[in-house]
């Protein structure tokens, strides 16, 4: 894992604003039952969402297309990995945000549900998933954390 020294500057209380609108905007989509929650938005609004998010606004726009449970794969991969990823919720909010950034957006997601259904997931991550660099350093973590 990265040396925490160098990572940008933590903001729990900004953490918590992005998260829960960020909640507030997947809850509004799927009420809507709309392909895209921001179709109501302008295209100010939009920009400053992205960049509140720290995302473009075209990936605002593509992330927004996704459905509800468009990340619900990293959390099981998470888990065949022994991480929690409620207390990596808690702990590092913009780590686990990255993590379900990248699974929303993968294109691998049939051959992730296959290996994680036929255990195999663990072996192979490396093959296919974007997340897979941030996991082995979170899986490295975790077992350094045990070994202490």
């Amino acid at each position: 894992m990265p040396n925490r020294e160098q990572q940008p500057a933590h903001f729990p209380v900004l953490e918590v604003v992005l998260n829960s609108f960020a909640d507030w905007v997947n809850n509004y989509r799927s009420s809507l039952g709309h392909g895209s929650g921001l179709s109501r938005c302008d295209r100010d609004e939009v920009m400053q969402i992205a960049k509140d998010l720290g995302v473009s606004p075209d990936e605002l726009r593509d992330l927004s297309k996704k459905g509800p449970d468009s990340a619900d794969l990293v959390q099981k991969m998470l888990l065949a990995l022994g991480i929690d990823a409620k207390a990596l919720s808690e702990t590092d909010p913009l780590v686990m945000r990255d993590l379900q950034r990248l699974c929303t957006m993968c294109g691998d997601k049939g051959r992730c549900a296959h290996e994680l259904a036929d255990g195999t997931a663990t072996a192979h991550f490396h093959e296919f998933c974007p997340n897979a660099f941030t996991l082995d350093a979170l899986f490295a973590d975790k077992n350094k954390t045990i070994s202490h």
